[in-house]
């Protein structure tokens, strides 16, 4: 079936809400008021919905995740306070039931993490559309919002004409701005600067980062470090970082090298905190504990241990089983002679500092930090500069690790903004 539907070229459209954006807030949003009994028409830039949505679970579509409530707010760092309500009214347990509503059972993974039974997004998503339609929710795709007219009321570019649309309230939900092919480009951003919003700038979260030099090099890996270990993993790792102001990190877990630098679940844990040290000082360094299964004291025992007419790489596979990319990473970081003096190569293998000196563009991330500010909303999510609009989903100025975080307060803000419009409405 279609979920498009066609409008009339140079058309005002009525109804009670638009929504701008077909994200899981975007959807959640209008779900919510169609169930109120509302009429909701949902304006989206590309031709399909929730494109970020059905790409994130090509790996399998992490949902939520299960831990503790008191944990689970943590992980929206500095805006847990802000965050918890949203979260105690609408959080993983009811994204749990949600998705049961619509026919898919969800199961907790080794990690925590909670998975749709299938571990596929399209068939959820699909479920959900039809569900929407048959609320009454009319759907219109290659709709991009560009502001408002002279009158106030939101205007939309079609492939080939404007469509304005008079409605009661306007929410927009149209995510951040990393995977703009698949419609997050930001480009909301200035249209509400213009207006007053307050934003923070957007920036890239979880997301890779360029290492600098290793080994007296400016900056980089080697060329024989990229063509034998460019897209391999490090697996199992400690990776410890402490910032400037003293915040501490450690976890382990596993990354990626690539061909400039380092992503990766175990990265992306830690991005936040490595993008804004490099942001205070140009740079930022961990440090990798490459076998966390053993103690320094076993580590250095092994290392001193003769070797006779073995060569070091031998040596360090057969004593530690330390081979392949964390014996290359070794080679990168010390060198032929720092290789050569055992302390220091024991102590390393415990410690490898890496310095690394610049997230990746933000279109690469996974998600941004950044947008609308949670200030510049009032306690409904509308914001104060412009009454009867309001803002849900990635664009506003909160963030998340990956492991269910980032969806789960997506459609939980989608659920707040959308009691948010109809206290508006009633108040009107």
């Amino acid at each position: 079936m279609s979920f498009s539907e066609p409008l009339v070229a140079d058309s005002e459209v009525v109804c009670d809400v638009a929504v701008v954006g077909a994200g899981p807030a975007g959807l959640m949003v209008a779900e919510q008021l169609a169930q109120a009994g509302l009429s909701v028409r949902v304006f989206e830039a590309k031709a399909s919905a929730a494109r970020k949505f059905l790409m994130a679970g090509k790996g399998g579509l992490n949902l939520t995740h299960s831990e503790e409530f008191a944990s689970f707010v943590t992980r929206y760092g500095s805006r847990t306070e802000e965050l918890t309500p949203w979260l105690q009214h609408w959080g993983a347990e009811e994204l749990k039931a949600w998705a049961a509503s619509l026919g898919f059972d969800t199961f907790v993974g080794t990690s925590g993490r909670v998975f749709p039974a299938d571990m596929k997004a399209a068939p959820l998503l699909r479920a959900w559309l039809v569900r929407m339609k048959a609320q009454g929710v009319k759907f219109h795709m290659r709709h991009r919002w560009l502001g408002w007219d002279a009158d106030g009321k939101p205007v939309l570019q079609t492939e080939n004409a404007k469509v304005k649309v008079s409605c009661k309230a306007f929410v927009l939900a149209a995510g951040g701005a990393s995977w703009a092919r698949l419609g997050s480009d930001g480009a909301w951003a200035p249209l509400l600067e213009g207006q007053g919003v307050d934003l923070a700038p957007l920036q890239a979260a979880n997301c890779g980062f360029d290492v600098g030099g290793a080994g007296g090099r400016a900056a980089g890996w080697s060329d024989l470090f990229v063509q034998r270990f460019a897209g391999q993993p490090f697996k199992p790792v400690v990776l410890r970082f402490t910032d400037d102001q003293g915040a501490r990190f450690a976890r382990q877990g596993e990354f990626v090298a690539t061909q400039t630098g380092v992503e990766g679940s175990l990265i992306y844990a830690v991005s936040s905190m490595l993008r804004d040290c490099i942001a205070r000082q140009g740079h930022a360094t961990l440090e990798l504990d490459l076998l966390p299964q053993f103690s320094a004291e076993r580590v250095l025992k092994e290392v001193m241990h003769p070797r006779g007419s073995r060569s070091l790489s031998s040596h360090l596979k057969g004593r530690l089983g330390l081979d392949g990319i964390k014996a290359g990473l070794l080679y990168e970081v010390l060198g032929k002679d720092g290789m050569a003096d055992s302390l220091r190569l024991a102590a390393t293998i415990k410690a490898v500092p890496l310095t690394v000196n610049a997230p990746r563009p933000i279109d690469e991330a996974i998600s941004t930090a950044g947008g609308v500010r949670l200030e510049a909303l009032d306690e409904h999510g509308m914001c104060s500069a412009l009454p009867g609009v309001f803002c849900a989903g990635e664009m506003l100025d909160w963030e998340a690790p990956t492991g269910g975080y980032l969806l789960t307060a997506c459609m939980s803000s989608g659920v707040h903004i959308a009691c948010g419009v109809m206290k508006y409405l009633q108040g009107k």
